[in-house]
């Protein structure tokens, strides 16, 4: 299967920048040297949306993206109705597109005519998330090529020019080649790009004018998770200049293939009948990982588990901005039905309000930052009271180390002495040293009733 140059490829970018992107096609890179063509991308819900109907090859080789892409063949819509503001791929194919940094990126960049998601899909280019590529063919994976990556020894030039996209300042020609190779086609709001390092995809983020080192701690944080038995994306710190930027290692690459993979949000609306208001939170995806995940040696368990443990670490942590995107499952051997795996986790680090709500519910009490709600619906993970509590205080014992763990990182002292304001504050604080294991131990779900959070 014949496969473009990148050249070839970015004069055509070029020529189809005057045309209006209303129908492309979807191909899947697991091997990328031999892709093959999953079916037809449509714009519809008057522009705010876009379609798939799969080829017959892939209806009869291929497997369910997501849960609510089953291999029927019909045109599979987004949901009919659709927020004025909102736009929406129907299921995992909505994870392939960039998010508001790299919307960004394309707007300033590549300045296309028309801004429908049928754009930002094209102009993302050959390196999205996951295992998904756009073609302007249904016949040749024909996509729109960025050129290659920058290097580590970029990193500073590089963050020079995110910082002059987020200014809206003019970029040469050079510094527009410099992001074109991997800028857009990354989710989040935060400024990041794609990076080479020792021969792998490293997505690397700059700081952002925060009032702390916020790459330093989030890197002190990842590793601070990791003690606490999280699997973490691997990270490291990158000096530059003006300050430190922080590089995570690509989980969705793996010895040249690419892993399929889709957001919590994208499987949580897909396992939500129609018509009904999915509920994007922790004890969901439990179920999810437990009902589709991977049963060989008891991975979609051990998943659930290890989720309950990171529900914990971002309540003690301040880290309130767990949202749908912040947690990825991995399809690693597509093979295999399917299955889901829970990705290593990223974007852990203190948000440093205090607000007391996490992004993603929790328990019973909806989105509240404690250790009450997170054991009230500990079932939804596998675990008996108990065995949670066990969990918890094993969290706890991690994180009432975070002072000395940072400070071993480097995280400046005036750095910590703001993050304790809220890690150290009276919530936070109060409920690591109240909390006691051993008044949940013999408890079984239907003889938890009176709450072991109140006084005997």
């Amino acid at each position: 299967m014949l496969v473009l140059k990148p050249p070839q490829m970015h004069a055509l970018g070029r020529r189809r920048t005057e045309m209006r992107l209303d129908d492309l096609y979807l191909w899947f890179l697991g091997e990328p040297a031999a892709p093959r063509y999953v079916g037809a991308l449509k714009l519809v819900s008057a522009g705010k949306g876009v379609s798939l109907h799969y080829s017959e090859e892939w209806l009869a080789n291929g497997f369910a993206l997501s849960e609510d892409l089953p291999l029927f063949n019909t045109e599979f819509l987004p949901p009919g109705r659709l927020a004025a503001d909102e736009q929406r791929a129907v299921g995992a194919v909505d994870d392939a597109r960039p998010d508001r940094w790299g919307e960004k990126v394309i707007r300033f960049v590549d300045k296309p005519k028309r801004l429908s998601l049928m754009e930002y899909l094209y102009y993302a280019g050959d390196d999205r998330f996951g295992a998904l590529g756009v073609s302007t063919s249904a016949t040749t994976y024909s996509p729109r090529s960025g050129g290659a990556l920058p290097r580590l020894e970029d990193a500073q030039q590089l963050s020079e020019v995110v910082a002059k996209i987020e200014a809206s300042e003019p970029l040469s020609a050079l510094e527009a080649k410099i992001i074109a190779g991997g800028g857009s086609p990354l989710g989040g709001a935060k400024p990041k790009a794609l990076i080479e390092i020792d021969g792998e995809q490293w997505v690397i983020k700059f700081f952002n004018n925060e009032p702390v080192d916020t790459p330093l701690i989030e890197h002190a944080t990842m590793t601070l998770a990791a003690l606490a038995g999280i699997t973490v994306a691997e990270t490291q710190l990158i000096r530059l200049a003006d300050g430190n930027a922080i590089a995570i290692r690509r989980f969705d690459r793996e010895q040249g293939k690419r892993i399929h993979s889709i957001s919590a949000g994208t499987a949580i609306r897909a396992a939500t009948a129609s018509g009904t208001e999915p509920e994007m939170g922790y004890p969901e995806l439990a179920r999810i990982l437990r009902r589709v995940g991977i049963t060989r040696d008891d991975i979609n368990q051990r998943d659930a588990r290890e989720l309950f443990r990171r529900m914990v670490f971002n309540i003690l942590l301040d880290n309130t901005d767990d949202h749908e995107k912040n947690h990825s499952l991995l399809v690693v051997n597509p093979s295999d039905f399917g299955r889901l795996k829970l990705a290593p986790a990223y974007d852990i680090l203190p948000t440093n309000s205090g607000q007391g709500y996490q992004e993603f519910i929790c328990g019973v009490q909806g989105r509240d930052s404690t250790l009450e709600n997170a054991m009230s619906q500990c079932e939804a993970f596998g675990l008996l009271p108990g065995e949670a509590a066990a969990e918890v205080a094993a969290v706890v014992g991690v994180v009432n180390t975070w002072q000395a763990h940072f400070e071993q990182a480097g995280v400046a002292a005036h750095d910590i002495k703001s993050l304790a304001e809220r890690i150290d504050g009276d919530e936070l604080l109060k409920q690591r040293r109240q909390f006691d294991a051993s008044r949940f131990q013999g408890l079984t779900r239907k003889k938890q009733r009176k709450s072991p959070f109140q006084p005997s």
